[in-house]
């Protein structure tokens, strides 16, 4: 009894820390929102943690940024501080809970991917859109992150009337050209996957994946013609993260600009990881303002 007592003090504790690093980082008029997305779609049972929103109601015209964590991302356990950023950038922000696992790495290698060498693209596509019939992983079409996009911004239209979320919505599908993408790892590489074939207001990669079609060959993917404009693209890595020079790569075959790849160095403190030091670090303030721009 007395360790369960315990437990719940602790638990509460947690909660309460939690809300007021929230209200530090984004205190009012700011408004922060946690939202189950099997609130916005009864079908979802999956990765159903809340999704993160954060966003100044006074700013009327201000750009989406949809962020999308890396594998095994929780939404409310996001980068504050730079969404914090994204707000004070003129930016509503939007951490989308999503199924982020298994990683793709760990699905479009060996065998499958000498069977498939497309096996990376049809896996984002699934999880993106849901509209494939890729096997290797069992994401429901209603699971994907663009129909979790979409039933939020409904479920905000109707039950939040601090914003007009609906100027994010057309025709029943998200408005990309007022909607910028970044994301972290897998989360990057699904956000440029999205730029390739949407027209988006801006992108940024975080560290984002290193797809295969074959051995030692990135995926195909990347080298194809992007909806987005080049000049609208930004992609980050960390100079002591292992996949570097893959990443780097990767870049070079989406056709982003040189001075829009940035290389963040700084130390990485102990127990941290370099991979996700960009996205974290708040040293990095005022390469993360660059790499937003202006919101609004």
């Amino acid at each position: 009894m007395k360790n369960n007592l315990i437990l719940t003090i602790l638990i509460l504790s947690n909660c309460v820390f939690a809300i007021a690093q929230d209200s530090n980082r984004f205190p009012e008029p700011n408004v922060v929102l946690e939202i189950e997305p099997s609130n916005t779609d009864s079908r979802i049972e999956n990765a159903d943690t809340p999704h993160f929103v954060a966003y100044n109601p006074s700013n009327k015209q201000g750009k989406l940024l949809l962020f999308t964590p890396g594998t095994n991302g929780i939404a409310l356990r996001g980068p504050k501080d730079f969404f914090n950023t994204a707000v004070h950038q003129g930016y509503s922000v939007i951490n989308l809970s999503y199924i982020n696992t298994p990683a793709i790495a760990r699905i479009c290698k060996g065998e499958a991917l000498i069977e498939n060498s497309d096996c990376a693209e049809e896996f984002r596509n699934r999880r993106v859109y849901g509209d494939t019939t890729f096997t290797l992983i069992d994401d429901k079409p209603y699971d994907a992150i663009v129909n979790r996009l979409t039933k939020l911004l409904e479920y905000l239209s109707v039950n939040d009337r601090n914003l007009d979320w609906s100027r994010y919505l057309e025709n029943g599908a998200p408005k990309w050209s007022e909607i910028a993408l970044a994301g972290q790892s897998q989360g990057g590489g699904m956000s440029a996957f999205i730029a390739k074939t949407h027209l988006v207001a801006r992108v940024i990669d975080f560290s984002g994946g290193w797809d295969y079609s074959a051995k030692n060959k990135i995926a195909k993917w990347y080298f194809k013609t992007s909806k987005t404009p080049v000049d609208r693209w930004y992609g980050t890595y960390h100079a002591e993260e292992p996949t570097a020079t893959t990443i780097i790569e990767t870049y070079k075959a989406m056709h982003i600009p040189e001075d829009h790849i940035y290389a963040f160095d700084l130390e990485v403190p102990n127990g941290k990881r370099a991979h996700s030091n960009g996205i974290r670090n708040i040293r990095y303030r005022d390469q993360w303002i660059e790499l937003l721009g202006k919101g609004n």
